[in-house]
């Protein structure tokens, strides 16, 4: 990867994180949109390393970007961190005008607060009944979502327009999971016949070459998924 100059820190950033986690995949899109090279450190979450612990004491999760040894966390935090500490670095995340920023800030928080948790009901679900009253409920976000795509990309290919942004960032980072649930659950979530906007824009995403660079296979997202459940079942049966 490329070296892109003009960092606020020193030296290569480092980035701690798990390879299929989404919001640590939000980071690794980010910087590679931007060009910048990193380290990136693979966490074993099970046995947290002193230096995450250290990096990240109130919650204890990555992602977290290192700058000049200073820790960044959360990952939207760390968005704007990287479009600000690296402006004149590749795509600019965030836009120069004040209403348009304001308004990319508000949606990808609505992605955070409102969509993905509801997705998580869904990811969660144990049983057929659980996955289609899960799905119900995360329908009406997806569909508010399909008209914030209208409304924020003006009839180009992305959110942020002709270029990937933070909304896009934001979003489509979780896809490879979408669609892992979709494979166990029997739903659809981005159904191109309902949400025709977020159906083609996900494929868009998908196909930027920052994001194949680093998205995980989706085979093995699907595989680690399974597992999950696996011992979420066994976990349920237990009590």
């Amino acid at each position: 990867m490329a070296e892109a100059g003009g960092g606020v820190g020193a030296g290569v950033p480092r980035l701690l994180g798990t390879w299929s986690s989404p919001w640590v995949i939000r980071v690794r899109v980010a910087l590679g949109l931007k060009g910048l090279s990193y380290e990136y450190v693979e966490e074993d979450l099970a046995s947290k390393s002193e230096l995450l612990l250290r990096s990240n004491p109130v919650h204890k999760k990555v992602p977290v970007l290192i700058d000049g040894g200073r820790p960044v966390c959360e990952s939207l935090v760390i968005l704007e961190y990287v479009d600000e500490a690296w402006p004149a670095a590749g795509t600019r995340l965030l836009p120069s005008d004040p209403y348009d920023r304001a308004t990319a800030r508000f949606w990808a928080a609505y992605v955070n607060d409102t969509f993905l948790p509801l997705f998580r009901a869904l990811f969660r679900s144990m049983t057929a009944e659980q996955s289609a009253e899960a799905f119900k409920n995360a329908v009406p976000a997806v569909e508010t979502l399909e008209r914030a795509f209208g409304e924020c990309s003006r009839g180009k290919p992305f959110f942020g327009g002709d270029a990937v942004g933070l909304v896009d960032v934001a979003l489509g980072s979780h896809l490879v999971w979408f669609r892992a649930v979709d494979e166990v659950a029997g739903t659809t979530l981005l159904d191109g016949a309902k949400f025709p906007g977020l159906a083609a824009w996900a494929e868009r995403f998908m196909a930027v070459d920052a994001v194949k660079e680093v998205v995980p296979d989706a085979g093995k997202v699907l595989e680690q998924y399974k597992g999950f459940r696996a011992k979420w079942m066994a976990a349920a049966g237990s009590t």
